[in-house]
């Protein structure tokens, strides 16, 4: 047995119980559905669709941890399971609680020096955030 075997031996596979209240506490834009935790994220075009893809999938592989991702126009669906412990655990919450944190980033909220897209120029649209 190798190292990441062991480890995926001993990960923890969330019951859908579980999985329902952690998503209501920790996530609660993203749900549960045939065996995966997934989020859609709404954009006003495909120039922004491909960021947020290109946004998950860095994170993805900083992570070694792939969800899948299905996209059209203005929308992108992740799709987060545990393919070696065959079902969800801790990494799929971790990385999904990453994602959240990145593709809804507000600049403007935290009062700093960077200002975000502007809001009002339909031009620069990017995310429709919740």
């Amino acid at each position: 047995m190798n190292e990441t075997t062991d480890k995926t031996a001993k990960e923890k596979v969330y019951s859908e119980a579980e999985i329902a209240d952690r998503l209501e506490k920790e996530l609660p834009k993203w749900y549960y559905e045939n065996g995966w935790i997934r989020r859609k994220y709404k954009t006003h075009s495909w120039k922004s669709t491909l960021m947020v893809i290109n946004t998950v999938g860095h994170l993805a592989e900083a992570a070694w941890h792939h969800p899948d991702i299905t996209a059209s126009y203005a929308w992108v669906e992740v799709r987060l399971m545990n393919h070696a412990a065959k079902g969800i655990t801790d990494k799929d919450f971790e990385l999904a609680k990453k994602i959240e944190e990145i593709v809804q980033w507000q600049p403007a909220k935290e009062g700093g020096a960077l200002e975000g897209t502007p809001p009002t120029d339909q031009r620069f649209a990017y995310i429709k955030y919740d």
